[in-house]
This record gives structure tokens, C-alpha cells and sequence, in this order.
């Protein structure tokens, strides 16, 4: 009962921080994109963190570390930076509902949430296979790495499932707008992908000959 009332606390704080950026500037309520994604963010991230729990807490455990956590300041300022961009996903979506700038069809809003949904999903199976996915770049004692699952297919999965959420997040609020964050988180986890895979090659056993095996970082037939 304990950790169940954690996992829903959890997903009630990252619903609220949510409708903060997300209606604060906006300046209003009736903004339905919004009460939609509200409500399909928070199934899909109170689903993930009861799974985390039920079948993997100390992943759970290392999903909730602060950015802080990180050793390098270079990462710390990276994690930041990459906090403040999920932040303008949402508010520059917000703006654009206050003042109009953009109209998005219905029928992309609704591709949006399939895309949502995908990106969830690959995260899910990231998280599923990995237990050592950390939100900070660290490598445990008894850590090894993981080449199955979709990590047969791109050696950061999590990071593919994170950037299709972030692509459909400002669609489904309904803005053309908000996808101008897109890039540069794409360049942002570019730059921490060649950090973390610098820092594994060093102290991960087995992770050069990985990379050899599994060539793409991101996107399969692509980078």
C-alpha cells in the first residue's frame, strides 16, 4: 500500500508541475489539449512507475536521483539544461495557446498521442531490460551490459523513446510552436550519449565490443 501511494504521489506531483508551465502562461483553462494530455500523462507515467516498483525498486530507486547525483559538472549543468528544455516543451505550447500562433489539425493531435504513447512504450522496454539505467552516469559493481531487448537495436533506447515523447508532446498540445525545443534536446542528449559512451568504453567491461555490435546510437540505419 505504501509504495502504491508513492507511485501515485509521484505521478500527481509530475501532473502538477505539469498543469503549472502548462497553464500558468496559457492565462486560461479552456485549453482541452491540455486537460487530454494531463490526463494521458499521468496514466502512462503512474502505469510505469507501479511497474518500477513491483518488479525492479532499485531501478526505481535510480530513476528518482537528483540531477545532482552526477560527478561531473559538465553532466550536472547537461541534466539542468536538459530539464530547463522539457520545461519550454510544454510552455512554448502555452504561449502559443494564449496568443494563437499556430493551429494543429485534430488528426495530428491524435498521430501525437499514437506517438505518445510509442515513445512510452519504448521506454517501458528500455527500463524493462536495463536495470541499470540510472538517471545519472554511473557504473554499478555488479553492472553488465545489456545488449537484449532494444538494445539489440540502438545502444540508448531510452534516450529514442524520451525524443519521440518530446516530438509528440507540443503536437498534442496543439502547437507547431513548441517544436522548435526539439533540436536542441536532440543536440543536448547528443552531447550526453557521447559522454556516457566515452565513460562506459573506460569502466564498463564489455561495453567497447557493444558498440561494435550494435553501431547505432539512436535510430536504427540512421546515427
Amino acid at each position: 500500500m505504501k509504495a502504491a501511494a508513492r507511485n501515485v504521489t509521484l505521478g500527481i506531483a509530475s501532473i502538477a508541475w505539469a498543469a503549472i508551465v502548462i497553464f500558468a502562461p496559457a492565462g486560461t483553462f479552456r485549453f482541452w489539449q491540455a486537460w487530454t494530455y494531463l490526463a494521458v500523462f499521468l496514466i502512462l507515467n503512474v502505469s510505469l512507475l507501479a511497474y518500477l516498483q513491483r518488479a525492479d525498486p532499485k531501478l526505481l530507486e535510480r530513476r528518482l536521483r537528483s540531477p545532482a547525483a552526477e560527478k561531473e559538472t559538465s553532466q550536472k549543468l547537461t541534466q539542468f539544461a536538459a530539464i530547463a528544455l522539457f520545461t519550454a516543451t510544454f510552455v512554448l505550447p502555452s504561449v502559443d495557446r494564449r496568443f494563437s500562433w499556430s493551429q494543429v489539425p485534430l488528426s495530428v493531435t491524435i498521430v501525437a498521442y499514437a506517438l505518445l504513447a510509442l515513445g512510452f512504450l519504448i521506454i517501458f522496454l528500455a527500463l524493462r531490460e536495463n536495470s541499470f539505467a540510472a538517471v545519472n552516469i554511473a557504473v554499478e559493481p555488479d553492472q553488465t551490459v545489456v545488449t537484449t531487448g532494444p538494445y539489440a537495436r540502438v545502444r540508448h533506447p531510452y534516450y529514442s523513446g524520451l525524443l519521440v515523447c518530446i516530438f509528440a508532446t507540443p503536437l498534442a498540445l496543439g502547437s507547431w510552436w513548441g517544436l522548435l525545443t526539439f533540436v536542441p534536446m536532440t543536440v543536448l542528449l547528443a552531447l550526453r550519449i557521447g559522454y556516457e559512451e566515452r565513460f562506459l568504453n573506460e569502466n564498463l567491461r564489455g561495453y567497447a565490443a557493444y558498440c561494435r555490435s550494435v553501431r547505432y546510437r539512436l535510430l536504427p540505419l540512421a546515427w
